[in-house]
């Protein structure tokens, strides 16, 4: 398929006329709480599922068509909620694979203070796509994290994991090493570069993130200017370094922009918004960046997201977006969300993840949970693009490359195609197939992934 347009389809207009339309790229009214549901009145287990039982017929977005076990079977709070969700016995959507909790803890840290818990390595898992035959690729480093301190790179390639053979691990598909449950874990790595190994023993630490990363200006083959970003976090603290990024592009007189998003699961919808409105400038005016929409007993907390006026804005017809199968939820609505205001949208890369829904997360007893309670769609009423958005050109990802570099095989087809090139043809071998060919189904959340989108 060479487009994703035929994948979404149009919800009915009616469902936009509800009550609530909320100006403004950060929402309004009561769109930021995040304990829809008061917490349970103690720390009980049979409390807990008492709240849990609530909460899902009064927020949960499939609660019509979701399961309805009887709760007393159910020794722990996290079987129960497992048996909660909706299974998929509707046409129109699929299972719910989103709907996930975390520690409350875990979840301020991000969203509050934009930090994680973790030794912030990320690998190839989902490339590897349980081959052991294939080599796995560190493929991102946290700029702050215990990895990058240990001089470990993009492109290194893992040879074990805390002693096991990367052969194992990829057979498994189990990278849940890469995961601390705590600050002091220790992850030890055997990597691989220019054909000498070494071991590396990282330990687990709470670090700042740097969701926006490798702001610059090139210049195309063909003499053009591009403003290039990567875009890894959807979260407040990626406004600042955006706003210097656009305010670089627009000083230097870019014609395009290249937005990196091949990584970035998503996060808040506001951030997203202001990243979109740096693209549209005044195309946007008045236009919805997205519409939230929540099942039926919540109607009235629908939300209307505007593109914002931004002095840095740049007002261009096109966008370069690279993307792969991370690029999820928050940022996969700024491909719709610009789509809905007539922006051209060219994506680089591999399909999308597939997930036009988000939550508003609820808090209790310690735990955060993040419910699917809305369906998120465009100024066009688009959404529902479960099969995510197809690449415009189907690039193959090259981690032994650096991201953003002229090696970078997405950010060179990208500069081509500005030029008003072609998209070259994909290699006639069965591995260098785009992953969207080669895996069928859901798939896991790697280490330090998020898939989120949240109303604020």
């Amino acid at each position: 398929m060479t487009s994703s347009s035929h994948r979404r389809r149009r919800l009915l207009l009616a469902t936009l006329a509800l009550p609530l339309a909320l100006a403004g790229c950060g929402g309004g009214g009561d769109g930021g709480r995040e304990d829809p549901t008061p917490p349970a009145g103690s720390c009980s287990v049979a409390d807990q599922k008492a709240w849990l039982t609530n909460y899902v017929d009064d927020w949960y977005f499939w609660y019509r068509i979701s399961p309805r076990p009887d709760p007393a079977p159910y020794t722990t709070v996290a079987a129960y909620f497992d048996a909660l969700l909706y299974t998929g016995t509707s046409a129109d959507f699929p299972s719910d694979r989103w709907s996930h909790f975390q520690s409350t803890e875990s979840f301020n840290r991000f969203y509050g203070d934009g930090a994680t818990l973790g030794y912030g390595v990320a690998v190839t898992g989902v490339e590897a796509d349980g081959d052991a035959t294939r080599p796995l690729w560190v493929r991102y480093v946290e700029p702050n994290s215990p990895a990058a301190a240990a001089g470990v790179l993009r492109g290194d390639e893992v040879i074990a994991i805390n002693g096991t053979p990367v052969a194992s691990v990829i057979a498994s598909d189990d990278y849940g090493a890469l995961t601390a449950g705590q600050a002091g874990d220790r992850l030890t790595l055997v990597l691989r570069r220019g054909g000498v190994d070494r071991t590396v023993v990282l330990t687990a630490v709470v670090f700042n993130l740097a969701p926006v990363r490798g702001a610059a200006v090139q210049t195309s083959a063909g003499g053009r200017k591009l403003g290039y970003l990567q875009v890894k976090d959807m979260i407040s603290q990626a406004l600042p370094a955006m706003e210097t990024a656009f305010a670089q592009f627009k000083a230097a007189g870019v014609q395009d922009v290249v937005l990196d998003l091949r990584y970035n699961g998503g996060g808040l919808v506001s951030t997203g918004g202001t990243l979109a409105s740096y693209i549209t400038g005044t195309r946007g005016n008045n236009l919805a960046y997205a519409w939230l929409l929540y099942n039926d007993k919540r109607a009235a907390s629908n939300q209307r997201f505007e593109f914002s006026a931004l002095a840095s804005s740049l007002g261009l017809p096109r966008v370069y977006l690279l993307t792969g199968p991370r690029t999820c939820s928050a940022s996969e609505q700024v491909i719709n969300g610009l789509r809905g205001a007539g922006i051209e949208v060219v994506t680089v890369g591999d399909t999308t993840c597939g997930k036009p829904l988000g939550f508003l997360p609820s808090s209790s007893c310690g735990q955060t949970y993040s419910m699917v309670n809305f369906e998120s769609v465009n100024q066009r009423n688009e959404g529902r693009y479960f099969d995510g958005f197809d690449a415009s050109c189907t690039v193959i990802e090259d981690f032994t490359a650096p991201q953003g570099s002229a090696a970078d095989p997405l950010l060179a087809v990208a500069s081509g195609l500005a030029d008003g090139g072609t998209c070259p043809r994909l290699r006639e071998d069965g591995r260098a197939q785009p992953l969207a060919l080669r895996r069928a189904g859901p798939r896991r959340v790697e280490a330090g992934e998020r898939q989120d989108m949240i109303p604020r």
